[in-house]
């Protein structure tokens, strides 16, 4: 495998990542053809980069019980089914340790994304942005959902560096 195809199969992942929170920004929803595609990609790339088969179960354990997490918090009511799905495929992707950054940057960035809507949807701040574009306006509506493909994303992003993925990316290249 040519060092190009290897940072082809690693760069899937950001680059899908960033699609889902773009796109949960602008319409509330991630497309489960994205996560999906995270979900497909995540095994060649892992063979193509060595990773031996129980790491790999490893990440499959890891994405099955953020899975199972991702549904409780969809059932509660505090996050969307998309994102529960989201949060499962880059948890797949990013592995043991990677998950508890992953965990606690996600964290960190709802809450940041959380204030930054409450400013967004505040008395002040709301008559500036309604003639802007419609992505905007909708996030500025008091009362609307949180894209938290954002938060998701930025967690993720903050924490592939420490993948087992990118440890084998480095080691191959």
């Amino acid at each position: 495998m040519t060092a190009y195809l290897a940072a082809a199969l690693v760069l899937v992942f950001p680059a899908l990542v960033i699609v889902a929170a773009l796109r949960d920004a602008a319409s509330y929803t991630i497309p489960n053809s994205i996560s999906l595609a995270l979900l497909a990609a995540f095994p060649p790339a892992a063979l193509a980069l060595g990773l031996p088969l129980p790491a790999i179960g490893l990440h499959a354990a890891i994405g099955l019980v953020a899975l199972l997490a991702g549904m409780a918090m969809f059932a509660m009511n505090w996050i969307g089914g998309g994102d529960a799905k989201l949060f499962a495929a880059a948890a797949l992707w990013l592995g043991f340790p990677a998950v508890a950054s992953f965990l606690l940057g996600t964290c960190v960035a709802g809450g940041l994304l959380a204030l930054l809507l409450l400013t967004l949807r505040s008395a002040r701040v709301r008559p500036l942005v309604t003639a802007g574009p419609g992505w905007l306006v909708r996030l500025a509506e008091p009362g609307e959902s949180v894209p938290y493909g954002l938060a998701i994303c930025a967690g993720a992003l903050a924490a592939f560096p420490a993948s087992p993925l990118i440890g084998a990316f480095r080691a191959f290249a």
